[in-house]
Parts: C-alpha cells; structure tokens; sequence
C-alpha cells in the first residue's frame, strides 16, 4: 500500500503537532496551543503599549499626567496616607520578593519538589531580566514633580516593583494552589495575590514615581511571563507522564502537595 494512503495517515500513531494542536484527544497540544494564545493575547497590549510610550502618544501622555497630578496633590495633602504607601513600596519591592521567591525555592528542593522550584526561579529571573532591559531599550523618563514625595533612579518603563509583584503574585497562587483544599483557601491565595500586585502597582504612581501606563506594563509582562514559563511547565510535566492539570484551580504542579514528594 502507498504510504500516500489515507488509511495509513489516519492509523500513524503519533500525529503530526499541526493535527494535535486543537485535538480534544491529545491534551498536551491542546493545552500548549492555548497556553501559547494566553501568553500572546497579554503580549499584544503590553507591545502596544510599549510602542505607544516610544512615540510619545500625546492622549497617553495626557492622561498619565492627569492621574500623576491628582495622586500627587492627594499625597501632599496626606502625609499619613504618603508613609503607608512609602512603607508598603519598601516592604514590595523587587528585591524582597526575589528574596522570598527564593525562600520558596528552598522550601521546595527540601521538599524534593525540584521541578516545581525550578519553575519558580525560572519566572523570577526571566522576569528579572526583562524588566531592566526593556527599561533600557524605551529610556522612558519618570514624572518630574517639583516637590517629590518619593524618589527612585533609572528609568520607568515597564515598572519593575510592578512587574515583580505580578510575577510574585502568580508563584505564590500557582505554588501554593494544591495546598488550598477548602474553597475559602483558594480564594485567600488569589485575593492575596490581587492585593499584592494592584497596591504595589498603585504606590509606584500614587508616591509619583511612575507614571500608570508603566505600572500597566509591568503587570502585562509579569502577567505574560507566568503564562508562558506554565505552559512550559505543564509540558514538562505531562512529558514526564503525568496527569494534565488545571493550573487555574490546581496550580501548575499538585503532587508537589503530596508529604513524600519524589521527583
């Protein structure tokens, strides 16, 4: 027989990735094919964005300052509301969420759940990296205010304390998902999550030293580099011959939940 046959075609055990990429019965492209789009759809914003920022788009540039000034003329009038936010900044700030991240990861490797901490620092330092190149390729200009309450150094787009709540953010659910088994639980890790990135975001403007698209920016990135570094890992996972999961619910690795974890 041909092997232009159709009938051998349709009996190849081991179908091309053009055929299971939207096959219901072959999970794992399935679920990279949407992962992928996921990662895609929050990287189309965040380039938008980015280009608008590098051209300079005058209604961007409007509204941005718009925001900037009435924050600010609240932080002056508030200098309680001014040190909350001064202190919430400081406690946020990238380098002791990277430092906490990586108490995880130890957590993690005395657990022998070895994949899931090297998807943990994997998101950290991708996300690390980016963020300051980025800021280098834009070389956008923070808000310039005479009377600053705040002050910060290098350049603004994307936020770095806002990218790397985002991606905090994720680990935090995606990790500690599995160890959530009451419905309240799992509502606590998100909502923690929430606050976690939309305050940190928030104080970045509000203590004028940044200006909002560059928070929006950082939590597109953060956002997109957690989608992208679980879609690798679930691959991983399901190559290594375990079950699919639902990361939404059970986050991106659930054995790691199990007392005698063994990878």
């Amino acid at each position: 027989m041909s092997t232009s046959d159709p009938r051998t075609l349709a009996s190849d055990p081991r179908p091309s990735w053009r055929r299971r990429r939207l096959d219901p019965d072959h999970s794992l492209g399935l679920r990279l094919t949407l992962a992928s789009v996921a990662a895609f759809l929050v990287l189309v914003p965040f380039t938008l964005l980015a280009l608008l920022v590098l051209a300079s788009w005058s209604p961007l540039h409007r509204l941005d300052a718009a925001v900037t000034d009435v924050l600010y003329d609240w932080a002056l009038d508030h200098p309680g509301w001014t040190r909350l936010l001064t202190v919430w900044t400081d406690v946020f700030a990238p380098m002791p969420l990277r430092l906490a991240a990586l108490a995880v990861v130890v957590w993690l490797v005395r657990r022998q759940a070895r994949r899931l901490a090297l998807w943990v620092a994997t998101t950290m330092l991708v996300g690390g990296l980016l963020g300051p190149l980025l800021k280098l390729l834009v070389g956008r200009h923070r808000p310039d205010l005479l009377d600053p309450v705040a002050r910060a150094v290098g350049f603004a787009f994307p936020s770095g304390h806002a990218l790397n709540a985002a991606l905090a953010g994720g680990v935090l659910v995606l990790v500690f998902l599995p160890h959530a088994r009451r419905r309240s639980a799992r509502i606590g890790l998100w909502l923690a999550a929430s606050v976690l990135t939309l305050v940190t975001g928030f104080s970045r403007v509000a203590l004028g030293v940044h200006w909002t698209s560059d928070v929006l920016g950082g939590w597109l990135l953060g956002v997109a580099v957690v989608a992208a570094t679980a879609a690798g890992f679930t691959a991983w996972r399901e190559g290594a011959g375990l079950r699919p999961v639902r990361v939404s619910r059970e986050g991106v690795d659930p054995e790691s939940a199990d007392d005698h974890r063994r990878d």
